[in-house]
């Protein structure tokens, strides 16, 4: 593959990873990154990026990619999504949802219904967990992507894996569509209630208690409607390593969620044993600043969106959302260089919050109306009936 063919895509480092990637399969451009952590002592891409690279292998038809000698130059020419069976094993370098996310945003546009199992962790902290995508991000696909029956679009926990050794497995099933519909988000209500998992792998079932008792002690003061439920797990669907977490969910009267969540350290980590009061607190926590954020899309469901509304039919989509993760702005970035497409972003402020004497939160409190016309991108490996 010459240079020349992919000049206009080629790009330097290791981070946004995984948009470039995604947004070379939907374009069908192929890219190249190159000085991949060159300056680091252990250059080139990590264990998880290649096992992310073989992963997409696996859900297209004839993508490839090549490696140098040193690791830190990467050419990947995309093939066309096929979706069906897919199973792979995750490691133990990310979590599954490192994988997962891109999956849920390119499986709408396979040939055939991903059915997909992916191995490795379930829980930690430096991903979204798939509870966490499991009660918000998947009901926010089945809406945007009309799906009626709840049985078509699941995200199943077999067994939860908590690092260092994870041991966790999900399954997740997901229609194709041949188009997306125009999206329009601008009314994000109010909080009425809030929903939550206590899970616990591996250590006492009263941890669970604990963090139950202490985030409805928080929560109880601002809503009355609070449900949490205690999972505890034990025997081959308790993974690998001990450890406990709690995920929270909020949900509003127009059907929006914020998500907000906490978990225990590793077993065996240098910060020491986590306190089930504590990591219930962080996770209330968490869920507060998500609903200060506002808007009408969780953060972690933000560049799935904007994709959405770029990728629909040619057609005004708007959405309000809270401000920007630096993901959502790299991939506003990304799409503009790749797929030509600009986002009108505009910020609105409340009228009592102009006189604010705390600039801090009123830049906090800002929201940011989203506008965009649709590329209208078809899916053209799907059978119209």
């Amino acid at each position: 593959m010459s240079v020349s063919v992919i000049r206009d895509n080629i790009f330097e480092g290791s981070n946004c990873f995984r948009i470039r990637i995604m947004l070379s399969i939907l374009s069908g451009q192929p890219i190249m990154i190159e000085k991949i952590r060159s300056r680091e002592e252990e250059p080139g891409l990590k264990d998880f990026e290649v096992s992310f690279l073989k992963l997409i292998v696996k859900l297209t038809n004839g993508s490839t990619f090549l490696i140098d000698e040193t690791g830190t130059k990467l050419t990947f020419k995309p093939g066309l999504l096929f979706g069906g069976p897919v199973e792979h094993d995750c490691g133990l370098g990310r979590s599954i949802t490192y994988y997962l996310q891109p999956l849920i945003t390119l499986a709408p546009f396979c040939k055939q219904p991903i059915e997909c199992t992916l191995n490795g962790i379930t829980n930690d902290q430096l991903d979204v967990s798939v509870d966490a995508l499991r009660q918000s991000t998947i009901p926010l696909v089945s809406k945007l992507i009309n799906v009626w029956e709840k049985s078509d679009i699941e995200l199943t926990v077999v067994s939860r894996g908590m690092p260092p050794n994870g041991g966790g497995q999900i399954k997740f099933k997901c229609p194709i569509r041949n188009t997306i519909k125009p999206i329009n988000l601008l009314k994000p209500g109010k909080i009425k209630r809030i929903r939550g998992i206590a899970l616990a792998t591996r250590v006492s079932p009263n941890i669970a208690n604990r963090i139950i008792d202490k985030s409805k002690g928080l929560l109880l003061k601002f809503i009355p409607d609070v449900y949490i439920h205690s999972d505890h797990l034990k025997g081959k669907n308790s993974g690998a390593s001990p450890g406990f977490g709690l995920c929270l969910v909020a949900e509003t009267t127009e059907g929006i969620t914020y998500t907000g969540e906490a978990y225990s350290n590793p077993s065996g980590s240098s910060k020491g044993p986590s306190m089930p009061e504590d990591v219930a607190q962080e996770a209330v926590y968490c869920l507060f600043e998500e609903i200060y954020r506002g808007g009408c899309v969780s953060s972690i469901n933000q560049s799935l969106v904007c994709l959405y509304m770029a990728l629909g039919q040619p057609d005004i989509s708007k959405v309000e959302f809270g401000p920007l993760s630096p993901f959502t702005v790299q991939l506003l970035k990304h799409m503009k260089q790749i797929l030509q497409i600009t986002f009108k972003l505009e910020v609105n402020r409340k009228e009592d919050e102009e006189d604010d004497r705390d600039a801090a939160l009123k830049k906090g409190s800002e929201k940011i109306k989203a506008t965009c016309l649709g590329i209208g991108f078809s899916n053209l490996s799907k059978t119209i009936i």
